[in-house]
């Protein structure tokens, strides 16, 4: 008898990931219908593939993010848009205003500091290898780096982080 996980013909992992980012958008959704204002203390760290398919952001902050960025909604967010396929936000980046447009297939990380609550994805996008980027600094401090590791973990900052890795055979 064999020890290897045999293949699937469903495609668990990619059920799951898009449940779980079916999380992210039902809060921004609450948040859109709320009037764009966040609970109390609640605020969101959101960090995306800045080349993956649909996301629009500005020439500048591409090339200063040719990879991932990480955006901060606490303060200083308009125009926040949920739709089924993703959301579009308005963000002050040194004080210049920007619009981004993120589809939430882009979405590898959303964290509520708050509320010690996080969310991990794997890329939807092609694999691309992770350059070293800035820190987006729009309204906060960036977060620090991601675990790799998987299931329910307690991070450095004490905070609980659900990430999500099948390890696909290849």
């Amino acid at each position: 008898m064999s020890e290897q996980t045999p293949d699937s013909l469903i495609p668990y992992d990619e059920i799951v990931q898009e449940a779980l980012r079916a999380v992210v958008g039902r809060v921004l959704r609450e948040i859109e219908q709320g009037g764009g204002e966040l609970p109390e203390r609640h605020h969101f760290y959101i960090t995306f593939k800045t080349g993956a398919p649909g996301v629009s952001i500005p020439p500048s902050l591409r090339e200063r993010f040719p990879d991932e960025m990480t955006i901060v909604l606490q303060n200083k967010f308009w125009d926040l848009n949920v739709r089924d396929d993703g959301f579009s936000v308005g963000l002050s980046f040194n004080q210049v205003p920007a619009h981004l447009d993120i589809p939430f297939a882009a979405i590898t990380a959303f964290v509520d500091p708050a509320v010690d609550f996080g969310l991990q994805f794997q890329a939807s996008v092609a694999d691309m290898a992770p350059e070293a980027h800035d820190d987006a600094e729009n309204d906060g401090p960036g977060r620090g780096e991601q675990s790799d590791k998987p299931a329910v973990e307690e991070s450095e900052d004490g905070s609980n982080v659900v990430t999500v890795d099948f390890g696909r055979k290849k």
